[in-house]
């Protein structure tokens, strides 16, 4: 089915904003995990990256089923931004404690790029594939919080 009416084009929309912030969160897992100093703090956000390619993976798999042969997302510019400010947070001698600041900015853009998606008329299939996805994303986010603050009482 090819991309040509207007619901087709919002679908388009919405889903690349989704990819593309699912492509900063990958980017943005990984380039924080690396600098983390919490062997299991780090596993997780490396394995984070992997489960927002995967959610890229998918979504860009319903973009072809409905005639979107290019998706070439790449994330946003304030994404690359916070990626940026993490590693040099990170060079600086920021601790964990700050890089999880930082990813928790991540993903509440996350959070709020997914709630949009889903304010939009969407095929049922694909609206349930998104509030699965945007479940995992509310519970890492719910995660970088309880840790965040466990440290802070500590």
């Amino acid at each position: 089915m090819a991309i040509g009416s207007s619901k087709n084009r919002e679908l388009e929309r919405a889903l690349k904003s989704v990819i593309n912030v699912l492509e900063d969160g990958q980017k943005g897992m990984a380039t924080i995990g690396e600098h983390l100093k919490d062997p299991t703090l780090r596993r997780y956000f490396l394995a984070e990256s992997l489960t927002r390619a995967n959610f890229r993976g998918e979504l860009e798999d319903e973009l072809h089923r409905h005639g979107i042969r290019d998706v070439h997302e790449t994330g946003t510019v304030q994404g690359t931004l916070t990626r940026a400010w993490a590693g040099l947070k990170a060079q600086l001698g920021g601790g964990d404690h700050t890089l999880i600041e930082t990813a928790e900015q991540g993903e509440e853009e996350a959070q709020k790029i997914y709630k949009d998606a889903l304010d939009r008329d969407l095929p049922l299939p694909i609206r349930q594939m998104l509030v699965g996805q945007q479940s995992h994303i509310l519970t890492a986010g719910d995660y970088l919080r309880s840790y965040r603050d466990s440290r802070k009482a500590a």
